[in-house]
């Protein structure tokens, strides 16, 4: 259902800036008709208002999501401002708060982020066709999420490859684990597989075992800066498994 609003002013801008208050939406989000575009008249005879019609669709996938958002955030007291980008079937929404509110809607390790983009996924995607994909973040966390992930995911790999023993992760969601194993395809004496059921699935990182052997401490030193190990000064590389 489509929410239409027609407003009249002095000028065409000011007539669509009155529409958008009432609508309560930025105007990128809008679809504006103008129905007149008045003038000025002389000496005050014959002048004519400007008049618009502006219509803000309520069921496309930007709409659903950002009117669910702010529904479901608003009974818990907390008002937000969204900026969404819409393209190739995917929606990415920045959420900005007050300050006291980050970390609430974060949650802990991002599991409220997350669940809330869920959430809104959901809603986003019923009686589409296509599958769209949606993204929420909130004061850069994702980037710094990844960020962090990713020196985890390096620091961790360094410890297998020197000691040949395996290490298991925390739980993480899959977006996470996506990314723990897309960084880790760089390391050439190390793997990464899953293990367990969502939410408590985890990421263990192995060593690969084919070419070492039982005085592995002795013949074998790590490269941390190729990702490698060197076997008496020769660099050797294990095949993917």
């Amino acid at each position: 259902m489509d929410k239409v609003v027609i407003k009249s002013a002095k000028t065409i801008d000011e007539a669509v800036e009155l529409a958008l208050q009432e609508l309560g939406v930025s105007q990128d989000k809008v679809t504006i008709d103008v129905l007149n575009e008045g003038k000025k008249g002389f000496l005050g005879l014959g002048s004519m208002e400007a008049r618009v019609k502006v219509t803000y669709s309520c069921n496309s996938p930007v709409s659903k999501a950002e009117d669910y958002l702010n529904d479901i955030l608003g009974r818990l007291g907390i008002e937000v401002q969204l900026k969404s980008e819409y393209e190739d079937e995917r929606i990415n929404i920045s959420i900005d708060c007050d300050e006291e509110a980050v970390g609430y809607i974060i949650g802990r390790r991002g599991d409220n982020l997350d669940a809330l983009q869920y959430l809104t996924s959901l809603v986003v995607n019923k009686g589409e066709e296509n599958y769209i994909r949606v993204s929420l973040d909130i004061e850069g966390y994702r980037e710094k999420r990844e960020e962090t992930l990713i020196k985890l995911a390096k620091s961790k790999a360094a410890v297998v490859a020197k000691t040949h023993r395996s290490v298991t992760l925390e739980p993480m969601n899959p977006n996470e684990r996506r990314i723990i194993h897309s960084t880790l395809q760089e390391f050439k004496n190390i793997y990464t597989y899953s293990i367990g059921d969502d939410p408590n699935r985890k990421i263990v990182i192995a060593p690969k075992k084919k070419e070492y052997g039982s005085d592995y401490k002795s013949k074998y030193r790590y490269n941390r800066k190729e990702n490698e190990l060197v076997i008496d000064g020769t660099p050797t590389e294990v095949a993917d498994e």
